[in-house]
């Protein structure tokens, strides 16, 4: 049985386009500092993990991703289009992540993969209504074709549609992502 890829999904923090949601509370510079932060927290998570992963990268040359978080990164672009033509690009099996998920460990993504030959899938719902994980055995394409991102329907859906397929995903833990200065109030400790 193949050992599933972890996928994470990255931009480069360029401030005024990196969190975009965080900059009322942060300003420009400080959202980009945070999602700085949260992406190398999740790419130490991940390499603790032992698990092979890449990024996925947009808004900025692979080469800069590597020249930050170390050169032996395997980087790739991310390609163009919705994020649902993204996430379906992902070669399974593989295991999907975003990069601002402070709760994310590496613990968790290896109970994702270790359930993968076993189950179809595993999710890992937000408490916004989205999710923060997402790991196929096999291609799913149609979860990711007219999804209406970034609402609270994200995980309800997709939950739907994997059982339209005969699928019963493991569910990991909810977790909270950082989109807005709202879900900064659990994590403090992020901004010191």
């Amino acid at each position: 049985m193949q050992t599933p890829q972890v996928a994470i999904f990255a931009r480069w923090p360029e401030p005024g386009m990196a969190k975009t949601r965080l900059i009322p509370r942060l300003g420009a510079e400080g959202a980009a500092a945070l999602y700085r932060k949260l992406l190398e927290m999740t790419v130490g998570e991940a390499r603790t993990s032992g698990l092979p992963f890449h990024l996925r990268v947009t808004g900025g040359d692979p080469q800069r991703f590597r020249d930050w978080l170390g050169g032996d990164l395997d980087v790739r672009d991310q390609g163009d289009g919705g994020l649902g033509e993204k996430l379906a690009r992902v070669g399974a099996p593989a295991i999907m992540i975003g990069s601002d998920c402070p709760g994310l460990t590496a613990a968790l993504l290896r109970e994702a993969a270790s359930v993968l030959p076993n189950r179809d899938a595993a999710i890992g719902p937000a408490d916004d209504g989205g999710y923060w994980l997402l790991a196929l055995q096999e291609p799913c394409p149609d979860l990711f074709t007219d999804m209406a991102w970034s609402t609270p329907q994200v995980f309800p859906e997709t939950m739907r549609r994997l059982e339209a397929n005969g699928i019963s995903p493991h569910l990991l833990p909810e977790l909270t992502d950082i989109d807005t200065g709202e879900d900064l109030d659990a994590w403090p400790d992020l901004l010191a």
